[in-house]
């Protein structure tokens, strides 16, 4: 295979980043020069991306480390709309102060990866609510909608995918990718942004921006997409028992996150080392040849990585040892994750399966049922045999918890407030 001549689009290779790219040669030249200036859309529909939105965060922190400047793109204005890919039926439309809230949430993660500024290829954060709520829409559908063709529209994935099932898609969603296609036409204009990158399932909306963009007058505009990542057993990327694996401290704790990643599948390892950490590739490939027991060393380093990526290397610190004390030493670790309960609610008598839940160690009082009946889980690192069991000051130990524990790894520490 042909090397790129750009640091970027190798980087980007190497590491398996690139699903599509709509024309590789001039996207080569222009980052070869360091000239590239390139985009991904996040739109504010929950307080804190998932770890499902790091593939895209690591094509704008390699994109930056690679001299060239990217814009983390803030959707407050596409977020009253609502995007339909990939999903069977309409997102549920959130008020302005939540999407601003939203909004407001999502930005804390990018510091971590980008260097914000005024300089050349300093990253910056504009929001697509700056220019598309002042659109006037007998004006859009002149200027813009008239380059759209419906024949196309309905072809897309996001449309004919919804259709395909019988399901309804509405007018406002229908309108997404115009307004995602004007979106790159802007910040060419204003910030001679030439490529725009995100998951597959993208591609025919990024390729209606370019297309926009060449009726309106701009230079050759650029796609790139990633594939989608799933775990090697199928499942999507970032989905656990207890819900979303959240990149905010506060949603999900950096020993949870931490505790995520040392979980991965063997298989997954040496692919997710790759993706998720900025570990030189020969270090990866010493890693990835690990077998048996020593493949765990892989893990906690792939955990270790990642997490002071995102959280900082103090935190990925505090997570290792903490997991150490935990499974090594069999002690209750301070910095386990914890979940409050009134010492009210505790006296009269908790339900273990109510307790569970409140832990969000499990999602519901029938899956808890389930993972008793196969001896899954723990209280104080006894196995749980009667479903009926009422938690109560009684279980506190000499620390003043109650340690809740899934399986071998996953673990809350119930503390009476």
């Amino acid at each position: 295979m042909t090397a790129f001549k750009s640091d970027f689009l190798n980087v980007l290779r190497s590491r398996g980043f690139i699903h599509q790219i709509s024309d590789p040669d001039s996207l080569d030249g222009l980052a070869a020069r360091r000239e590239l200036v390139a985009y991904i859309g996040f739109d504010c529909t929950a307080p804190s991306l998932h770890v499902g939105s790091m593939v895209q965060i690591m094509c704008l922190y390699w994109l930056q480390q690679t001299g060239n400047k990217p814009i983390a793109l803030m959707g407050g204005g596409t977020t009253r709309v609502g995007d339909p890919s990939g999903k069977d039926e309409t997102r549920k439309i959130l008020s302005i102060e939540d999407i601003e809230r939203n909004k407001e949430g999502i930005k804390q993660v990018f510091s971590r990866f980008l260097k914000f500024g005024e300089g050349k290829n300093d990253a910056i954060m504009p929001d697509n609510a700056e220019w598309l709520t002042k659109l006037n829409w007998i004006e859009m559908l002149r200027d813009i909608g008239r380059h759209f063709s419906v024949n196309r529209m309905l072809a897309m994935d996001s449309v004919k995918l919804r259709l395909e099932r019988d399901q309804e898609m509405s007018f406002i969603e229908f309108n997404y990718m115009i307004l995602q296609a004007y979106d790159f036409a802007v910040l060419n204009q204003r910030y001679d942004c030439r490529l725009q990158m995100g998951g597959s399932d993208q591609w025919g909306n990024i390729v209606n921006g370019i297309d926009l963009g060449r009726r309106m007058g701009t230079p050759q505009l650029h796609a790139l997409t990633t594939p989608l990542i799933t775990t090697s057993s199928g499942e999507k990327m970032g989905k656990t028992a207890s819900g979303a694996v959240w990149l905010n401290a506060d949603m999900k704790s950096p020993y949870e996150y931490w505790q995520f990643w040392r979980n991965t599948e063997d298989a997954d390892v040496a692919r997710f080392l790759k993706l998720f950490t900025t570990l030189p590739l020969g270090e990866i490939e010493r890693l990835a040849a690990l077998q048996g027991a020593e493949i765990n060393e892989a893990k906690k380093a792939l955990a270790y990585s990642a997490t002071a990526l995102l959280h900082g290397a103090d935190a990925a610190r505090v997570a290792a040892e903490t997991a150490r004390q935990t499974f090594e030493e069999g002690a209750i670790a301070e910095n386990l994750p914890t979940a409050k309960v009134p010492h009210s609610v505790l006296e009269s008598g908790l339900s273990v399966l109510e307790a569970y839940v409140l832990s969000h160690l499990v999602t519901s009082k029938g899956e808890a049922r389930r993972q008793i009946k196969s001896g899954g889980l723990r209280v104080n690192d006894l196995v749980v045999v009667d479903e009926n069991m009422m938690l109560t000051p009684e279980n506190l130990t000499a620390e003043g918890v109650i340690k809740l524990s899934f399986g071998k790894k996953r673990h809350v520490l119930l503390k009476p407030a």
